[in-house]
């Protein structure tokens, strides 16, 4: 009886210029997958067929994105044909809008869409164009949160070896005040808890410090919320892993997010890592 050939597959990623496609490709060639950057739509289809009948190079990864111009509104259907073939997942990345500016910035790249054009009006206008291709994607992976090490952590967890065995959960403090994180999967408002900051003493401080922890705490329904939040918590996330999610982010608002959302989300990440889940703790909004 022979033995089943090495599984083949190939990813293909897209998305927003600046939200870490780049890095992510890296990522993946690490993992040991031939990768590609900025290959042309035209070829797709051949180079699905190369990877189906390849025996040395079963995996690949390949970013298409909006420098392919016009040929873009071919893709979606340029995919449909390409799963035919192989295993295709269609991994779109992009981040809110305040840190693409911050990594252009920083980085003081031109966008792909042209240099006589604004950034911001630049990313606008892609946003648009990748709307379709955005539709079919089996992931929306959201990178405003992720350093460049923490993407190369994530995609290791979810393609290297141990891929499907852990969830990475993120628990994130933010204020409402500016608007509620994008791409958060479950959103818990902490507002009904005494506010600190009418203690003129505590206006200053954060939920990391200990003043605040013991003031929050000392009401009873912040420990009966926390056990709730718990236990619907941990009744979840072990059917998040069995339908394949990888990624996950619980998101604890107050006003400004500075004392009780910072509060509640470092205590829910510290039980969660108790259960020994694979935690990252953020706080969007605190004072730094």
């Amino acid at each position: 009886m022979s033995e089943p050939g090495p599984t083949r597959e190939l990813v293909v990623l897209t998305g927003l210029s600046g939200s870490g496609k780049g890095s992510a490709l890296k990522a993946f060639e690490d993992l040991g997958y031939y990768s590609v950057d900025n290959l042309p739509i035209e070829l797709l289809p051949q180079f699905a067929e190369l990877i189906a009948n390849s025996g040395s190079s079963p995996k690949a990864a390949i970013v298409v994105d909006v420098r392919e111009g016009e040929a873009l509104e071919h893709l979606p259907a340029t995919l449909l044909s390409m799963r035919k073939t192989l295993p295709v997942t269609v991994r779109y990345m992009e981040a809110a809008r305040p840190a693409l500016l911050r990594r252009y910035s920083e980085t003081r790249r031109p966008h792909p869409l042209g240099a006589d054009n604004s950034v911001e009006s630049a990313l606008d206008a892609e946003r648009t164009l990748l709307e379709p291709v955005r539709n079919v994607a089996d992931v929306v992976l959201e990178t405003t949160n992720f350093n460049v090490h923490e993407l190369r952590a994530y995609l290791h967890t979810r393609f290297g070896a141990d891929a499907g065995k852990s969830l990475l959960i993120s628990v994130t403090s933010f204020g409402y005040k500016n608007g509620v994180p994008l791409g958060a999967d479950l959103v818990i408002d902490v507002r009904f808890l005494p506010n600190p900051h009418f203690v003129l003493e505590f206006r200053p401080l954060t939920g990391q410090d200990r003043q605040i922890v013991d003031y929050v705490s000392s009401f009873p329904q912040t420990g009966e919320f926390l056990e709730r939040t718990m236990g619907l918590l941990l009744f979840l996330l072990p059917h998040y892993i069995h339908e394949g999610k990888s990624y996950l982010t619980v998101a604890f608002g107050c006003t400004g997010g500075q004392h009780r959302s910072v509060m509640i989300a470092e205590e829910v990440g510290r039980r969660l890592a108790a259960e020994a889940y694979r935690i990252k703790v953020t706080h969007r909004d605190m004072p730094r």
